[in-house]
């Protein structure tokens, strides 16, 4: 099948960008890789009354580095983490996560805004980035805002952002040399999308530590109570029967094979984090 009819607009200024979003009526959606739009266009799941191509835009291209943080912008694309190109404050866990997405041929147009802003329940970056408490920077008339990353994604496909507003990029905490973090995901082959997820991460040095699973079917779940008890143990005690009851003791409902899947998932990623 192919899209139906559409109007399209390409801007340069992320000012333009939001006047355009709500400047007419009807449906409009923002235009970045494409990878997960397009296709959902050329099926007719999806049939916005107008595309913003916001390519062109520098401003979401931006990558910064602070002392307690990376500074993404949207645009990045999946293999310019991939390849090494941005600063890595995470350890290696960013650059990991990237060359793990689908393929090549989708990271080299696959941005990082667009994932987290799409949502897919099965996404890379909802789930890495929730381990290391990343913060979404929007923009949107009233100006530029932030939003925890576990407020940001509502459900699956639904995330806390307005129709007139875009995400400029994410802030992801720097880990510290004593952190440790491991990121395992199931799929049926290399490229496809993940059946489970699991992303640990665990910093002495902030006291954090966070579990999380993904690839479910709402929104990641983060497991608050098992990664504290984990970074206690240094994951010495986490075998798959503690995972299990991790999951049970979250109050989510898993079929037994979802169950040892996901229990699975966990397991490696924190074995992955202690070299277990």
């Amino acid at each position: 099948m192919k899209a139906a009819k559409f109007d399209y607009t390409k801007t340069n200024d992320v000012a333009e960008a939001l006047s355009v979003l709500t400047a007419e009526d009807g449906d409009s959606k923002v235009l970045a890789g494409s990878q997960s739009l397009g296709p959902m266009m050329n099926l007719r799941l999806a049939r916005p009354d107008r595309l913003i191509d916001i390519r062109a835009l520098d401003a979401l291209k931006a990558v910064t580095q602070a002392p307690d943080h990376l500074f993404v912008g949207a645009l990045v694309t999946h293999a310019a983490i991939e390849d090494g190109i941005l600063p890595d404050v995470t350890r290696g866990m960013i650059q990991h996560v990237a060359a793990g997405i689908a393929y090549r041929a989708v990271r080299n147009r696959g941005t990082i805004g667009g994932s987290l802003v799409h949502a897919d329940p099965a996404g890379d970056w909802p789930a890495a980035l929730r381990a290391l408490g990343a913060q979404i920077v929007i923009d949107g008339p009233a100006g530029t805002r932030e939003a925890a990353i576990d407020t940001f994604q509502l459900g699956a496909f639904t995330v806390a952002l307005e129709e007139d507003e875009i995400v400029r990029g994410v802030r992801v905490p720097a880990l510290s040399g004593s952190a440790r973090w491991g990121y395992h995901k199931i799929c049926r082959k290399p490229g496809e999308f993940a059946e489970s997820i699991g992303a640990y991460v665990c910093d002495p040095e902030s006291g954090i530590a966070r579990l999380v699973l993904a690839a479910t079917e709402d929104a990641p779940l983060q497991l608050d109570t098992a990664a504290a008890a984990i970074a206690q143990n240094d994951g010495a005690k986490f075998d798959l029967d503690a995972a299990r009851m991790a999951l049970t003791e979250t109050g989510e409902t898993f079929d037994p094979f979802k169950l040892r899947m996901h229990a699975v998932a966990l397991h490696r990623a924190v074995a992955q984090a202690y070299g277990a």
